[in-house]
């Protein structure tokens, strides 16, 4: 074991965790600042998650008039790392147990003491972000692009929900475009070569469509009598639409009377399905 004498001048605090280590590098950077920082450096240990790593950790701290903090959330992992640092009398101080053992006795249950959940939970974050920006992006066939790297496309007529459908699928954290169909474009040819469960088929009854297009154009001030909201239209585009979805081979689903919610957690179970049916 070291003594006093032996240890370099040079102060170095050790942030060991199992995960990014962000978390006890700014909690030391805090109180390094009340020093003036003091000629303090900070060492990041990042992503330990084997007990064998830590000895070696430890006696490199050795050489220096050191500190160990740490997050550290499996039992084992402390105890290893406090009883090491022992043997050289390295101070350690624990991040996050206090935090934890606190919840604990106001939640009434233990933690899961599962190292990088709050990773895990960025990414899920970063994904959800992402897939909302995919939505908005190719949102409307905006851009054919979108039909390439979707996890999942949605087409149908104007006003069958597809925009919704497709924002409440996004924090779902699947990327999903949507290609309105109108008979005088012709839909991207990209859509029939997509994978089983990939593309998907809204379709609506003609009366309810007929009611909601009315609707939207008075809320926009325009005439109820425009060719978008008349009956034989509507038809029209329907007949059309049901003969590119059957020949793409896709499912249809009737959203008529259904809620985003009840039509996406179809779509759902299409996808991870995989499903290629009609209807």
């Amino acid at each position: 074991m070291k003594g006093v004498s032996d240890i370099p001048d040079k102060t170095v605090i050790y942030i060991i965790s199992d995960s990014v280590g962000e978390t006890a590098e700014l909690v030391a950077m805090a109180a390094a600042s009340q020093f003036n920082h003091g000629g303090i450096d900070i060492r990041r240990v990042p992503y330990v998650s084997d007990v064998r790593e830590i000895p070696e950790i430890v006696e490199e701290a050795s050489n220096f008039n050191s500190l160990i903090a740490y997050t550290l959330v499996i039992p084992k992992m402390r105890e290893a790392l406090t009883r090491e640092a022992a043997k050289y009398n390295i101070p350690t101080v624990d991040i996050m147990t206090p935090m934890l053992d606190a919840l604990a006795s106001l939640v009434h249950h233990k933690p899961k003491l599962e190292a990088g959940l709050i990773r895990r939970m960025d990414d899920e974050y970063f994904r959800k972000v992402e897939a909302i920006e995919f939505a908005v992006k190719y949102d409307d066939g905006k851009n054919p692009r979108g039909v390439i790297r979707a996890d999942l496309v949605v087409i149908g007529v104007s006003r069958t929900s597809k925009t919704p459908l497709c924002m409440y699928l996004a924090h779902q954290r699947i990327k999903v475009a949507n290609v309105p169909l109108v008979p005088e474009v012709a839909p991207p040819k990209e859509i029939f070569q997509l994978q089983p469960g990939k593309l998907i088929g809204l379709t609506i009854k003609a009366k309810q469509l007929h009611d909601i297009r009315r609707e939207r154009l008075n809320t926009l001030g325009l005439t109820s009598n425009a060719d978008y909201a008349s009956l034989e239209r509507i038809l029209k585009e329907l007949e059309y639409s049901e003969g590119i979805m059957k020949k793409a081979g896709c499912p249809i689903i009737d959203v008529t009377n259904k809620a985003v919610e009840e039509t996406a957690t179809r779509v759902m179970e299409i996808y991870y399905r995989g499903e290629r049916h009609v209807r």
